[in-house]
């Protein structure tokens, strides 16, 4: 049982490291706003797999799996949540250009938790995750909801210090993201990303 968990520790610990929709939208916080909205930003993250997580477990998230019409709606809901976010990124870089360096460094409105909250809970791909692959993964010597919810557990923590580990990353090098010319063009780089993964996600396949 050690060896199965330990394996599923390092897939799971792959694929969380592997560049995606929560990155992008971490990045986006961290530069604009600092390393504390960019932590309560993975927060949310965070709290958004593992309401997934009890879904998994409550066996609601294979219903949506299953479905494709539910699946087709939270898809579009939360691809159009990523594009909005990137827009909101383009504008701001828009705006940017024409205030002065002191009004450039205004942060994003909104709560940096929901918004993390809000971009995973509306990836339904987490859904397909937890409960195609997870399932192969859990331990046989634990009872099947136990061993699911453990590794849902173990994703969590995973997350949240390899994401948490990147915002204090990106908060060392603050001063040069504090650059006017350097925030417009974070500006602009993460809202393409994030555009470019909302019409990923949209166009995707359960």
């Amino acid at each position: 049982m050690l060896i199965q968990f330990l394996t599923a520790v390092g897939v799971l610990a792959v694929l969380t490291m592997v560049p995606g929709p929560d990155m992008a939208v971490v990045t986006k916080r961290a530069v604009a706003s600092g390393w504390r909205d960019g932590l309560r930003t993975v927060g949310g993250i965070t709290a958004g797999l593992l309401v997934w997580g009890v879904l998994s477990v409550a066996g609601l998230a294979a219903v949506l799996a299953a479905s494709a019409t539910a699946y087709t709606v939270v898809k579009l809901a939360g691809a159009a949540y990523l594009v909005f976010l990137g827009a909101q990124s383009l504008l701001r870089s828009r705006r940017n250009r024409s205030q002065a360096p002191a009004a450039a460094l205004t942060p994003p409105r909104g709560n940096p938790w929901r918004t993390g909250l809000v971009s995973n809970v509306f990836n339904p791909k987490i859904a397909v995750f937890y409960t195609g692959l997870l399932p192969t993964l859990a331990p046989t010597g634990l009872p099947p909801h136990s061993g699911m919810a453990l590794l849902v557990l173990v994703h969590a923590v995973l997350t949240a210090i390899w994401l948490g580990g990147y915002v204090l990353l990106l908060s060392k090098a603050r001063v040069f993201f504090e650059k006017p010319a350097v925030r417009r063009g974070m500006d602009r780089v993460t809202g393409v990303v994030l555009i470019g993964f909302g019409l990923k996600v949209a166009t995707t396949q359960p």
